[in-house]
């Protein structure tokens, strides 16, 4: 839905910005503005300003710039139109329905988020009276103090068909039974409480309302855990437990962790961990995955070491594969065998959790671990088999770049577990093995983060510049100085779009060498290349010595050369790509301004700005670092 920038401009005028962040951290007035602790980074000296006059707040230490929209969805964790929804409700606006039948099921959901309050109520009291005496005695047992019991809002439900029934009856029947708190059998019999002496967690939504309850039985009898089933409110493949929570918590953190279950998330938030979810009885689903990827890039997934939970993962694995995309992509901790998080921090304390979220290992690692451990590899037969399973992952992956490099990933690894490649022999040191985090590197905060994301290949031809044209030039001429750089670097070379055709002769041929020898020398690639134009440009660039770019000169650092050929085709092949997607931004922030279009639009356009510099650097220093 479209809204106007007169609605927006009339909402955030009626806000009290210092107000709405007072909520959530202390404020001071400091003249005409407020000062308070950045919630954004850990800091002991105030240096984030309000400005209720202007309406927008700023940090000087980490640069957290924005209004009363941007608090919502960056500090709470809101989609933007959930923290317009709240705003408006807060300021006494009305946000423009779409068509009456949003508004009627809006009103329908607000009268079933009064039942669900009503029911939280009253689980909460039954905890605390003489019927919840034995769960209360299995929350102190498992070591869930008051302060996580009120914070997660356990409560108890009596072991009685009509208890609640009874107790809510100012809602008409139909609205609880809609609400799934009671079960109607047949239409004939008379309905009854769905949840019967049981332990009762609510669910609550990414806002902080309830709306949904998973019981725990605290004796004999099956299921063990019983969840609310799917109402208007509630969609268990769409929501994550303690998601109300986890949100801010994980922009504090940098990550979100993915375990089991509640009590898993409980003791997990008790240990100081507050960014932690859970699915809700399921696997994880796609839709989870994309909620997760509006937190953080690189979710954690937090698993039992059993094989029970090690299947988990490797669905949850198998389900984001289609999803992928440059920079977003899965992590995986394994817990020791045995232990969930509850046994693990009793045993060992916080710290061993973080050792285990510290060795987690990025989704392909765990692919390629699983699918080499999945069946023997001892004859031909079996090693093509692995080789048919690592093409189906591949296959899986609908973006092409990502795709690309499983493709070249899986490739290296296969053939230096099997062939012992001589390519692979002689690569840098740095390129060499399978280490559980091959490219990734830890940010600011010392989280793991992916490789940089993959170059394009869907725009316009490389080389129309005339730095783009340098630095191609320089390319080619290190390659054939050094073909055999050529394999470690074929698969980003395969993807360029190279619009001189001479240049892309001469760059075809180099890497069909590399498919059709071990060992391509400079000599050979000569040969191959015969008598003609595109033979003497490439005698002239051997020849040539003029060339500013590193590795095109006649003696350097093998490992250097390797480093800086990645880096110089990377850059330059970015450029298309950020172009593209500078354009594809700029025609939807025009078609529906909002501050998501706007904020995507402006983040691209920096990236091309810094593309740009760099390429510049490239092609006209004398040195690359």
């Amino acid at each position: 839905m479209s809204l106007s920038p007169a609605f927006l401009d009339e909402l955030r005028m009626r806000t009290s910005l210092s107000t709405l962040i007072g909520r959530t951290v202390k404020v001071q007035k400091a003249g005409r503005e407020y000062k308070a602790c950045c919630p954004f980074h850990n800091e002991k000296t105030p240096s984030f300003t309000i400005n209720d006059e202007k309406g927008f707040y700023h940090c000087f230490g980490c640069g957290a710039h924005g209004d009363a929209i941007r608090w919502m969805t960056d500090q709470r964790g809101l989609p933007f139109m959930e923290a317009v929804k709240e705003l408006a409700a807060a300021a006494g606006m009305d946000v423009p329905a779409p068509d009456p039948r949003a508004a009627k099921r809006a009103e329908q959901a607000k009268g079933l988020h009064d039942v669900m309050a009503a029911a939280q109520a009253l689980f909460e009291e039954q905890l605390g009276g003489i019927e919840g005496a034995e769960a209360r005695e299995y929350l102190k047992r498992r070591g869930i103090s008051e302060a996580t019991r009120r914070a997660f809002g356990f409560g108890f439900s009596a072991d009685s068909k009509g208890k609640l029934k009874g107790a809510l009856n100012e809602f008409a029947e139909p609205m609880l039974i809609e609400a799934g708190l009671l079960i109607d059998p047949d239409g004939e019999r008379d309905s009854y409480d769905r949840f019967r002496g049981r332990l009762m967690l609510p669910i609550r939504d990414i806002r902080g309302r309830v709306i949904a309850f998973g019981g725990r039985i605290l004796g004999a009898g099956e299921p063990k855990y019983l969840n609310s089933p799917d109402t208007p409110l509630f969609d268990k493949g769409r929501t994550l437990y303690n998601i109300d929570r986890a949100s801010p918590a994980s922009r504090q953190s940098g990550r979100v962790i993915v375990v089991e279950g509640y009590m898993d998330v409980i003791a997990l938030a008790q240990a100081g961990f507050g960014e932690a979810v859970a699915p809700l009885g399921t696997a994880l689903t796609e839709h989870q995955i994309e909620r997760l990827w509006k937190m953080v890039d690189v979710p954690l997934l937090c698993f039992d070491g059993d094989a029970a939970g090690q299947k988990a993962a490797i669905r949850a694995a198998t389900r984001a594969l289609p999803l992928l995309r440059p920079g977003m992509s899965l992590a995986f901790a394994t817990l020791p065998s045995g232990q969930d998080p509850d046994d693990l921090i009793r045993a060992e304390g916080p710290g061993a959790i973080e050792r285990v979220l510290d060795a987690a290992e990025p989704l392909v690692e765990r692919l390629w671990a699983y699918e080499q451990k999945a069946a023997p590899l001892d004859t031909p037969e079996q090693r093509a088999a692995l080789k048919q399973r690592l093409r189906a992952i591949t296959d899986a992956i609908a973006h092409p770049d990502v795709r690309a490099h499983y493709v070249q990933i899986f490739r290296e690894r296969y053939d230096a577990l099997f062939f012992a490649r001589a390519a692979q022999a002689g690569a840098p040191r740095h390129q060499r093995g399978t280490g559980t985090r091959q490219g990734w590197q830890r940010d600011r905060r010392g989280n793991w983060k992916p490789p940089l994301p993959p170059v394009g290949n869907e725009a316009r031809a490389i080389g129309v510049s005339g730095m783009e044209q340098r630095l191609l030039r320089a390319v080619l001429a290190s390659l054939l100085r050094h073909p055999e750089q050529i394999v470690l670097h074929r698969e980003m070379l395969s993807a360029l779009h190279i619009g001189d055709s001479a240049l892309g002769e001469l760059m075809r041929a180099m890497i069909a060498a590399s498919f059709r020898q071990e060992t391509v020398e400079t000599e050979g690639l000569l040969t191959i290349l015969g008598q003609g134009e595109v033979y003497n440009m490439a005698k002239g660039m051997l020849r040539a010595d003029t060339f500013t770019f590193t590795p095109s000169r006649m003696k350097t650092d093998p490992g250097r050369v390797s480093r800086d050929l990645e880096e110089a085709i990377r850059v330059m092949a970015q450029g298309p790509e950020l172009e593209t997607a500078l354009a594809e931004a700029t025609r939807r922030a025009k078609e529906d301004l909002n501050e998501e279009t706007f904020a995507e639009q402006q983040r691209i356009q920096r990236l091309k700005m810094d593309h740009d510099q760099r390429l510049a650097e490239l092609a006209q220093s004398e040195d690359i670092v």
